[in-house]
């Protein structure tokens, strides 16, 4: 009886501060999960229920089940061609993450100057998107372009290559300028990274006999797993979002060569208004984000990106 009221006694301050403290804590994260609510939630649930509807701003809603799924998969060509566009983007950011990391390791040895060459390629990462997609533009252009007057001058062209107008270059050189942007942001965090790997392991490596590509195998690589998976998240998301980009330098076009998902879905809504069907598309690229992050995830082991407790 006595040890019962000392645990109530003592378990009564105890409980209400906790209280206070859960109370405090709901009270500075309420503002944040009400935005995140009203404007990721909510529309996210409106979408999905609008995918299974017919619906125009002219006229009510009539619930259709999966009819503007069975349009997309079976007879909507574009969204095909949209959809293997946006595939080829996303497997573009491995190529750009494997040049960041021979920079950052280039940028990360004894080497005069290195801090320069840090910020020179960083710079391509703070321009605007819009201002890569017109100097890309210009650099691709036919007649005054920077690469073609290059490729003529070494005379490895007779005539000018139309990049931005051809079925075959199109979606490549978006790629490139995609890659190009985004190289920087990769190199800063997988420097990072690489600056958080104790140089002990490589000098006990070392005196055990392994090479420098040893090295590079069985000590870089794996402890720079959780850099190399948020740079595949983030450059995977900058490719499926990279609606600036693409409809700058070449508006999805020529014909649909370089239409990706998110243009489409762009022109379904607000050329066509064809509001039901472009939720449907975005319901399908949304379950594709989350399936390829995912499979990343799983690559990486499993495990990146989460928070060791002692």
């Amino acid at each position: 009886m006595i040890e019962a009221a000392a645990k109530a006694k003592t378990g009564g301050p105890v409980l209400r501060r906790s209280t206070r403290r859960a109370i405090l804590i709901w009270a500075f994260l309420a503002p944040s999960l009400l935005i995140f609510l009203l404007y990721r939630i909510l529309p996210l649930a409106w979408n999905v229920v609008l995918s299974f509807e017919a619906w125009s701003p002219l006229k009510p809603a009539v619930f259709i089940g999966l009819d503007n799924y069975q349009e997309m998969l079976f007879d909507d060509d574009v969204f095909w061609q949209s959809l293997w566009n946006t595939i080829g983007l996303i497997s573009s950011a491995p190529i750009g993450i494997a040049l960041a990391l021979g920079l950052a390791l280039l940028v990360d040895s004894e080497i005069r100057g290195r801090e320069i060459y840090r910020t020179i390629i960083f710079l391509s990462y703070p321009l605007m998107t819009v201002a890569v997609a017109i100097i890309w533009r210009w650099m691709f252009d036919e007649r005054v372009g920077l690469i073609n007057y290059v490729a003529r001058s070494l005379h490895l062209v007779d005539t000018p290559i139309p990049f931005l107008n051809s079925f075959t270059w199109a979606l490549p050189s978006v790629i490139v300028a995609n890659i190009w942007q985004m190289l920087g942001f990769y190199m800063v965090i997988i420097l990072s990274g690489l600056q958080t790997i104790p140089r002990n392991l490589y000098e006990a490596a070392g005196i055990d006999g392994a090479n420098a590509f040893h090295r590079f195998i069985r000590i870089t690589v794996p402890l720079l797993k959780p850099s190399l998976f948020l740079c595949f998240v983030i450059g995977m998301l900058n490719s499926v979002t990279s609606f600036d980009l693409v409809y700058v330098m070449t508006g999805g076009g020529p014909g649909r060569a370089t239409e990706i998902l998110i243009t489409y879905i762009y022109k379904l809504g607000f050329n066509q208004t064809r509001f039901d069907y472009a939720a449907a598309v975005t319901v399908t690229f949304f379950i594709l984000l989350l399936g390829i992050t995912y499979l990343a995830n799983r690559l990486s082991g499993g495990n990146a990106g989460a928070v060791e407790r002692d």
